[in-house]
């Protein structure tokens, strides 16, 4: 069986199907009060590194060559056991990766819900 994970903005309201909600951006989102944003966990480890999202800034014609250099970094200690952790939270129920991308298809949140969905 996969495990539920789902990607959605932090800056959307939570509802009862989120499961525990994970915000996988580095830096806090703009604009959002902490007590809005009713996560469970901020995963800042398993971020991409400034370097990675500088070089990447959501183009959407880099896309594939980010989601390899993304992967690489996961395969990192820090990043790996960060990653680790999230499976673990999908393998007890659902999982909802948060982050404040506008176009959240082309972001770190798809990247990991694919590679927590393809772990299985």
């Amino acid at each position: 069986m996969h495990p539920d994970i789902r990607v959605r903005r932090v800056y959307d309201d939570p509802v009862p199907e989120d499961g525990t909600r994970v915000l996988v951006d580095r830096v806090w989102p703009r604009g959002l009060r902490k007590a809005a944003a009713h996560l469970d966990d901020w995963a800042k480890d398993v971020a991409p590194s400034r370097e990675l999202r500088m070089w990447y800034g959501h183009d959407p014609a880099k896309f594939g060559e980010f989601r390899r250099r993304y992967t690489a970094e996961l395969a990192q200690p820090g990043p790996r056991a960060a990653l680790g952790r999230l499976r673990a939270l999908a393998a007890e129920g659902p999982v909802t990766l948060l982050t404040a991308t506008r176009d959240i298809g082309i972001s770190q949140a798809a990247v990991l819900a694919q590679l927590i969905q393809d772990s299985e």
